[in-house]
């Protein structure tokens, strides 16, 4: 076990380009899904924190249920959806990288919107009487919002980043997991394990968690600083 974790810290001081070709594909992937899942997820989270309407209640429990749904569920869904005899087989996304952001996409934007809507719940509560008295317009208050609440707003953020890098069922159904193209770290960790390759699956969870690490680094410091100076 020594031995194959020293040759894991070789491997990853090394730039060994196995690895940095499968860290890529990861990056590009679930970076681009978080993004999307980011601007789709937090104007959805506002607006549910601000208004008012019939079958809000249900909507809200939907998203509590999907930040939770099993990630193979997304990836059958998404497969089925790609597939030659789907809705959207024309496309010729499935076992590509484009597939895979679909897939992570449809797991972070849940998980954003939810975790931002009791955010600003939170503060609409506070400030609704305030922005009714002045007749601020319905952009403005939650421009406002987003932007009072914005050092809170990042660990939704951050949540979306750690559930898409870190997941392996969805991403493994449609992408397919084949090499230099679709292996992403969780995947490949996966596959190196079952066929005995620990110093490749090892480096490749050595820098996971030393991303979701500097993540975690950078979400506190960020809201070390607020509270520094709005404190």
């Amino acid at each position: 076990m020594l031995i194959a974790f020293q040759d894991a810290l070789t491997l990853v001081s090394q730039l060994d380009r196995a690895v940095i070709g499968i860290v890529m594909v990861s990056l590009q992937v679930s970076f681009t899904a978080l993004i999307l899942g980011t601007l789709v997820g937090l104007p959805l989270g506002a607006w549910l924190a601000t208004e008012q309407f019939r079958g809000k209640r249900a909507l809200i429990i939907i998203l509590n249920t999907l930040m939770g749904v099993p990630t193979v569920i997304i990836g059958v869904l998404v497969y089925l959806m790609l597939s030659r005899s789907g809705p959207l087989g024309d496309l010729g996304w499935l076992f590509t990288v484009k597939g895979m952001v679909v897939a992570q996409f449809l797991l972070t934007t849940p998980l954003v919107a939810a975790l931002s809507r009791q955010v600003l719940e939170d503060a609409w509560l506070i400030h609704r009487e305030t922005f009714l008295s002045l007749r601020f317009s319905r952009l403005r208050y939650i421009k406002w919002l987003m932007w009072d609440c914005r050092f809170s707003l990042t660990i939704a953020v951050l949540a979306g980043l750690a559930r898409a890098i870190s997941e392996v069922g969805a991403v493994m159904i449609v992408g397919g997991n084949i090499d230099n193209a679709t292996r992403t770290m969780t995947t490949a960790i996966a596959l190196e394990t079952s066929k005995g390759d620990l110093p490749l699956a090892l480096a490749l969870g050595i820098v996971l968690l030393a991303i979701v690490l500097i993540a975690n680094l950078l979400t506190f410091a960020v809201r070390s600083i607020a509270e520094r100076r709005y404190g």
